[in-house]
């Protein structure tokens, strides 16, 4: 079936903005709460988001063959379990409705009441059940980075990240929205000069500007996914903030990988903008050397030129972004990182999230965690307001967005936005 909601002239009957970052070409995914306090699943096109239940019972998804409920419901992962066919044919499908030259809709008042909302009408949730998280280390520049800071400048890369797109199973469970804020982490860490670790507060959270991509139900237990089938069961991509305690993890990370300092909170955008969406954006991934084993060579163009970037809002201030990258500058791709995540029979399922990654470019002002951008607090970054940052504090907002952009088209992924409150403080149980 080919995709014919990404025809670049087409325009929308709804107002659409020329700098949004859904267009009719978009018509991502998500989940949000309505007026009337009913959960549904949904689209955006500009600033109108789309009740995809109400389209569906008023028939106007008629020929396409779906279940009674199958947007009535509090997750995508019904909607995704349903393969690439059925997201296409929904897409294609939104996009003729919407499409200016289509009235059905349009001059029908009493559907439009139903269907469609303001943004400030709705609340958006978290568009999956996350059912397993793994968190990929995929960005040669950043791992470099790494290396350099805590090892050896010369070895930075440890001798298997060339060769396997290194990952780690994370806690799916402290997966949250945008707009949803997150505590200060506690843990062990091990200060400077001493010779026992002390327990309290990480004094050096930082983010770390990511993408993630969703999966569909893809194989049994034993069975590998095949590289070249791969993108078949991703689903869409969202931007992703995998918050980092720097000081705990330091102590810990040694000999299992990370644990409290990367379990305590990831950030998501709310809208999932799908694979299919992202094609007029395709791109080579970097050359790789030393070519990869069979079983992760791919051929054609497999990563996105994407354009990322993340700002600190302090309490009561104003934005200052603190990098630019792009998802371009990956060194593993995602259909790599799937194929090598199932090649020992792993399954993966719908509504299964992995994460990029911190994505950091070339130049300094592309790196993708504060821990690069100020290297380690000993270049701090200057704020709009005069203040300085090392890490993030107390009541800063960190907000990441995502876009691509051609001569035709812009598609973009909205935000995330997460403030950093102080660690948690149990409210004391009043006497009886």
């Amino acid at each position: 079936m080919p995709i014919s909601a990404n025809d670049p002239n087409r325009t929308s009957w709804l107002y659409v903005n020329k700098y949004s970052d859904f267009p009719i070409q978009n018509i991502p995914f998500g989940v949000f709460l309505t007026r009337e306090d009913i959960i549904t699943i949904g689209t955006r096109i500009g600033d109108t988001a789309i009740d995809l239940g109400a389209l569906h019972q008023l028939g106007y998804f008629e020929g396409i063959p779906l279940t009674d409920d199958i947007f009535l419901q509090d997750s995508l992962n019904d909607f995704i379990a349903d393969g690439r066919k059925t997201w296409r044919a929904v897409r294609n499908r939104v996009a003729e409705i919407f499409d200016s030259n289509n009235d059905e809709l349009k001059n029908n008042t009493k559907h439009k009441e139903i269907i469609c909302f303001r943004l400030d009408e709705i609340e958006m949730q978290m568009p999956v059940l996350v059912g397993d998280y793994t968190d990929f280390y995929s960005s040669k520049e950043h791992a470099t980075n790494v290396g350099t800071m805590f090892r050896d400048p010369d070895n930075a890369l440890l001798p298997n990240w060339l060769h396997i797109p290194v990952g780690y199973h994370g806690r799916s469970s402290s997966i949250v929205t945008t707009h949803i804020p997150i505590h200060r982490p506690q843990g062990q860490t091990m200060p400077e000069g001493a010779d026992k670790p002390v327990f309290g507060p990480s004094k050096l959270v930082d983010f770390e500007l990511e993408m993630a991509f969703i999966t569909t139900d893809a194989n049994d237990l034993g069975e590998p996914i095949p590289i070249e089938e791969a993108e078949e069961y991703i689903f869409g991509l969202v931007v992703f903030n995998d918050w980092s305690a720097r000081d705990i993890q330091k102590w810990e990370y040694v000999p299992l990988g990370p644990f409290l300092a990367k379990n305590f909170a990831s950030s998501m955008s709310p809208w999932i903008v799908t694979l299919d969406a992202l094609e007029p954006f395709r791109v080579a991934s970097p050359k790789q050397d030393p070519e990869p084993l069979p079983y992760l060579k791919t051929k054609g163009k497999h990563s996105f030129d994407i354009h990322l970037e993340a700002g600190i809002i302090p309490q009561g201030g104003k934005e200052t972004t603190v990098c630019k990258t792009n998802f371009k500058h990956m060194y593993w791709n995602m259909a790599q990182q799937l194929a090598h995540h199932t090649v020992n029979g792993c399954p993966v399922n719908a509504g299964d999230m992995m994460g990029s990654g911190t994505i950091s470019g070339p130049t300094e002002d592309s790196y993708g965690s504060m821990l690069e951008l100020t290297w380690k607090g000993t270049k701090p970054v200057k704020l709009k307001d005069g203040t300085e940052r090392k890490f993030i504090n107390d009541y800063d907002t960190v907000v990441m967005r995502g876009y691509c952009e051609n001569d035709d088209v812009r598609i973009g992924f909205g935000q995330v936005k997460t403030q950093l409150l102080p660690v948690f403080n149990p409210k004391k149980k009043s006497k009886i």
